[in-house]
């Protein structure tokens, strides 16, 4: 489930592309979702991203590949296809596939207790049950775990009290990235990261919460958001 936000800049950048051609600058979306500054936007991005909405292309500069429409957006727009924000390459549409198709490709993951999105609590590394998500949700061979969220610390980034999220095991970050973060080897939290020279911080997505910035000695990445499930 899609924020607001995220519907409104997803459509924004569709319609810019369906209008002009060309892609909406940071500034530009920055002004059309009347925000005030273009970190807002960057989360905007990385949260539509790791949804599978968009995908941004290495080495290219603003270059964004808009891979699906939300139901409630698909509708209103005719002939969608997913399409490269700078112009130059298309993606044939995807197919469709089958209730028994979705099943199959299942998978069971582990889910290793609660992660705080909030005041970080104590890391729990006991599996208490398992659960499937879709095999697309995994990206690439490393492993993947699931934690259960407490707290709204990155509400504004989607990420509500209770939600599941889907995470790849790996020890690196990129500034920008939502990851597990273990903090003094006993505390995990899920936050934003973003190094700053030899010091992390660990940010989160509502404005309630202090960026707590800590020694990099004092900070372990256990792995890095690449999904998220919802119960209703």
């Amino acid at each position: 489930m899609l924020t607001k936000k995220q519907i409104e800049l997803l459509e924004f950048i569709h319609k810019r592309m369906a209008r002009d051609g060309v892609p909406p600058s940071f500034d530009e979306m920055k002004i059309a979702l009347d925000l005030r500054s273009k970190s807002g936007i960057h989360r905007l991005v990385t949260a539509l991203e790791e949804r599978g909405f968009i995908r941004r292309l290495p080495h290219r500069a603003r270059a964004l590949e808009i891979v699906r429409l939300p139901d409630s957006l698909a509708k209103t727009v005719s002939g969608f296809s997913p399409q490269v924000i700078d112009g130059d390459r298309t993606m044939p549409p995807a197919p469709v596939r089958g209730a028994m198709d979705v099943v199959a490709s299942a998978v069971e993951l582990p889910v290793m207790g609660r992660i705080a999105a909030g005041v970080p609590i104590e890391a729990i590394s006991e599996v208490s049950h398992h659960i499937a998500v879709p095999g697309s949700m995994l990206t690439g061979r490393e492993s993947h775990y699931a934690l259960e969220v407490r707290g709204d610390s990155m509400i504004n980034a989607g990420i509500n009290d209770g939600d599941v999220v889907v995470i790849r095991e790996q020890d690196v970050a990129q500034n920008g990235d939502i990851v597990v973060a273990l903090v003094e080897g006993h505390e995990a939290t899920l936050k934003y990261y973003r190094r700053k020279g030899a010091m992390i911080a660990l940010e989160a997505a509502n404005p309630a919460y202090e960026t707590r910035i800590l020694p990099e000695d004092k900070v372990r990445v256990q792995g890095r958001l690449v999904g998220l499930i919802r119960s209703y």
